[in-house]
């Protein structure tokens, strides 16, 4: 394609190709962070019985005010031994099973305790302080969608429901490339030309809350063989993401090797700054992207394209970048061309956030970006935002 591609055009060319991954079943303790298949139904009713939400004495409320003996107490997780007899009370824990017969539970500070026998000082209301049977669920219910990230809260909701083992996605197997003959580890000593490699683990960091499985391959030399041998390898996954050599200079072979390889290129050139030579691609059911060199090129690309990707492909319902909004504090000036994501730094305000513009937003200037905690979308356009408007952004905490 000549003209670049808008980011919502490029981003829907990701999400068509993103194909759902296989269903595996996952024990509950090991489903954090995974994303629901198949309905999550209730086991049992939740509560499985009536029981009490105050430490207190089960009553007939028709029976109160007035003077009633304990037949018996329940402990929390006990059971009673029979149905309460009429004009008597019993002693019941937080949580306890209400007898059958009683229909309200007045609160341990609203009687008169004397032991065989208790002064209900007021009035009874029916229901009051007693959990209904399937109160909160229904055996058979709904607990958890399909297309749901199972978080701490699901989690409990599945285990109270009596769910042992949910249909999830497969994680997403990534492989994650770096391209560079200058390329070092951090530690390493450096000499003429060479720089240290931060992409790999920068971009692993960014894609660690999708729910993928990440293998970082060893940097990739600047010649044919070993782009070939290391791209073939990275085909294995359910996705590969290189960075760098997606340009036009001599040694960018990234694109030339894979589509040797039998990758089908779908597009190259996004509309947006920093990151306009991404590639996407795909084999088979592998996804392959191709981000810039520049770290933070690299760092908008695994953001706005490849993570939505992941979620996608495990079934999320609703896969694309979850923008939140706030108050930019600068005039910030719209590129006519293409979109623009600027990093800057988040403070509270009374009603939400500022953002703030670092100084230094040039794609290569990842250790300035390490102020930032935000990336605030700028739509292309003409004109300038002003201070107070109200943006976009993705947060980077």
């Amino acid at each position: 394609m000549s003209e670049l591609l808008t980011i919502d055009e490029a981003l829907e060319h990701v999400l068509e190709r993103s194909r759902l991954l296989p269903v595996e079943s996952v024990p509950i303790d090991e489903a954090l962070g995974r994303v629901l298949r198949e309905p999550a139904r209730a086991v049992v009713d939740l509560p499985p019985f009536p029981s009490s939400a105050m430490d207190g004495f089960a009553v007939r409320a028709a029976e109160t005010p007035g003077r009633l003996p304990v037949a018996y107490r329940v402990a929390a997780g006990g059971a009673p031994p029979g149905a309460l007899p009429p004009g008597a009370a019993a002693g019941i824990a937080t949580g306890g099973t209400v007898p059958d017969g009683a229909d309200a539970v007045v609160p341990v500070e609203r009687v008169e305790d004397h032991g065989d026998h208790v002064e209900v000082l007021h009035e009874a209301t029916l229901g009051q302080h007693v959990r209904p049977r399937g109160g909160d669920v229904r055996a058979g219910d709904l607990v958890v969608a399909p297309g749901t990230r199972l978080g701490a809260v699901q989690i409990g909701a599945l285990g109270a429901a009596g769910i042992a083992t949910v249909a999830c996605s497969s994680r997403p197997r990534v492989a994650i490339l770096a391209t560079g003959s200058e390329l070092r580890d951090p530690g390493e000593n450096l000499e003429a030309g060479q720089i240290y490699e931060s992409n790999r683990r920068m971009i692993a960091a960014a894609l660690a809350s999708s729910g993928a499985e990440i293998n970082v391959l060893p940097v990739a030399a600047d010649d044919p063989e070993s782009h070939r041998e290391a791209i073939a390898r990275g085909l294995e996954h359910d996705v590969l993401v290189t960075s760098g050599g997606v340009s036009m200079g001599p040694h960018d072979l990234v694109r030339r090797i894979a589509a040797e390889l039998g990758v089908d290129e779908v597009f190259w050139g996004v509309a947006i700054k920093p990151g306009k030579p991404l590639a996407f691609g795909v084999r088979g059911n592998t996804l392959v992207f191709g981000l810039p060199g520049n770290p933070v090129s690299s760092l908008v690309g695994a953001l706005v394209f490849v993570r939505p990707a992941l979620l996608a492909r495990q079934g999320v319902a609703s896969p694309k970048p979850s923008y939140l909004r706030a108050r930019v504090t600068s005039a910030l000036r719209r590129n006519p061309h293409r979109d623009e994501f600027v990093r800057a730094m988040r403070t509270e305000a009374a009603d939400g956030f500022d953002l703030a513009p670092i100084i230094g937003q040039e794609s290569h200037m990842i250790v300035r970006a390490a102020a930032a905690d935000a990336l605030i979308h700028i739509p292309r356009g003409e004109g300038e935002t002003q201070p107070g408007e109200m943006v976009r952004f993705l947060p980077l905490d």
